[in-house]
């Protein structure tokens, strides 16, 4: 097409000078030529472009080509990509420092001067359908220098099993710490159901130390267990700007898999059931309960090392493993925020109700009904001119109570499990890092201090009856049971922490 009109053009331009000659009588042979010279120079020229051109169209189509045959290779379409698209990732970094002395009753000393940990968590969204999502969220947790579980001597937390995975060092692989379905709008009402790994640590008020923005997880604080587990919610709002949204959940979870039992090993799983209540949620204003019963709890649970799980179920203390009750767990807390001033005030009590082989078990088993309660309360200021933040927590808990918190985030001892009172004051600071580059971006530090101060031995533990710290017979019955327990203790942490 390109050479038809090329020369028609050309045809053309040499039939107007002989036009125009016939008109006027006279022809100007030289000025034809230098006319005619002129465009079979131009022509060259166009010839010489229409062939660069050519060069130009082979490669495109080659690079065309090759793109097509990746394509179809892989199969992968421009529709994937959107649909790619649609995963939306996040995650957050913290490398932490502590440092960390205990007393124990037995007057040892528990000194780790240097505890480096690094954590990478890995989060993930995608919408399947308009009323189905799926979440999930994988987490590293590591000691420094150590590829193995975390190693304790305080006596005050179990080693790694499946309620304190991901959330206790151990080696470098990614767990799934989170994993749900959840289907919304269920037959056009506001209901939704949600299957799989629960989002149940750091609940409130704990984002507030924790340096994060909003609510991290369903229950409150006391109960921090990660678990597989289901939920039935139905969500409605108040009509006002006080009292704003509110949702309401049933919640049913195991906390351990009994496995396949026989006629003379028959152990019974450890189930959650209960409801959580978020009463009030407006803006920084949250009231929220729960109350649950765990089913059947376990003297000892299935550890993930078979060498621990191994020693466990040989030392005569703990026995054979089996059920020994029941625990009726409630907790609730209630914050706000006053100009640059959060607060909150929070409770919980615990019962255990014991089956023949009992809970609380001192010389004889014991099968009593046993309470305990708890008390937390904290205050943050925020700076926000200079991107600082402080803030002091007070908690204490009774001689009976039990903190469901083996996922707790304290490194060595859960304070909201503790049998007295501890103490903590921080500090956040966001990094002057320049502009953050995407909504969800942060970097900040944490720097605390934590003072941990017992009256009863076993915090956290419903197997052992609780001994007055300060009882003479208390320390003479743990040397003879071989165990100890922390009398007080003082730990110092820094974080560097990145949100992206």
């Amino acid at each position: 097409m390109v050479k038809k009109l090329s020369a028609l053009a050309l045809a053309g331009c040499l039939s107007l000078p002989a036009l125009s000659a016939a008109a006027n009588g006279t022809t100007d042979m030289a000025a034809l030529e230098a006319k005619i010279n002129a465009l079979s120079g131009q022509l060259n020229e166009l010839k010489a472009a229409l062939e660069e051109q050519k060069k130009d169209n082979q490669e495109t189509k080659e690079q065309v080509d090759f793109v097509e045959e990746v394509v179809i290779d892989h199969d992968y379409k421009a529709e994937d990509w959107d649909l790619a698209a649609r995963i939306k990732f996040n995650g957050d970094f913290r490398t932490r420092l502590d440092y960390y002395n205990a007393d124990t009753v037995l007057n040892r000393e528990l000194e780790n001067d240097t505890l480096w940990t690094n954590r990478l968590r890995l989060g993930l969204r995608t919408q399947v359908m308009e009323d189905v999502s799926v979440s999930a969220r994988l987490a590293m947790f590591k000691a420094w220098g150590s590829q193995s579980g975390f190693n304790d001597d305080s006596g005050a937390m179990y080693p790694l099993f499946d309620g304190n995975v991901s959330r206790t060092p151990d080696d470098s692989a990614l767990y799934v710490d989170r994993a749900m379905g959840t289907w919304n709008n269920i037959a056009d009402l506001p209901v939704w159901f949600s299957i799989g790994r629960r989002p149940t640590t750091d609940g409130p008020p704990a984002h507030l130390r924790l340096g994060m923005d909003k609510r991290m997880a369903t229950p409150v604080n006391y109960m921090d267990w990660p678990f597989d587990g289901l939920t039935l919610g139905y969500r409605f709002d108040w009509g006002n700007d006080f009292l704003g949204k509110s949702k309401l959940r049933f919640c049913y979870g195991r906390g351990f898999e009994n496995g396949l039992q026989d006629q003379t090993n028959l152990l019974n799983d450890t189930d959650f059931a209960g409801f959580a209540w978020d009463v009030i949620d407006s803006g920084n204003r949250l009231l929220a309960m729960q109350s649950f019963m765990a089913f059947n709890l376990f003297n000892y649970p299935r550890f993930k090392n078979p060498l621990v799980n191994a020693g466990f179920a040989q030392n005569p203390l703990f026995g054979e493993r089996e059920t020994s009750g029941n625990l009726w767990h409630t907790g609730a807390v209630y914050m706000d925020k006053v100009s640059d001033l959060n607060y909150f005030v929070a409770g919980g009590w615990s019962q255990t109700r014991p089956d023949d082989s009992g809970l609380f078990n001192g010389m004889s088993a014991n099968t009593d009904n046993e309470n305990g309660y708890s008390f937390y309360a904290g205050v943050r200021y925020d700076l926000d001119d200079i991107g600082l933040k402080v803030g002091l927590e007070y908690n204490y808990g009774s001689e009976y109570w039990i903190g469901m918190a083996p996922g707790h985030d304290d490194i060595y001892q859960a304070k909201l499990s503790t049998r007295n009172s501890v103490y903590e004051i921080y500090m956040i600071y966001d990094l002057p890092a320049g502009k953050a580059l995407t909504k969800y971006a942060r970097t900040f530090i944490r720097l605390g201090y934590q003072r941990y101060d017992y009256d009863y031995t076993g915090s956290g533990d419903w197997n052992f009856a609780p001994m007055d710290i300060d009882d003479q017979m208390t320390a003479m019955t743990l040397q003879a049971m071989g165990m100890d327990s922390v009398e007080s203790a003082d730990q110092i942490y820094v974080t560097f922490e990145a949100v992206f």
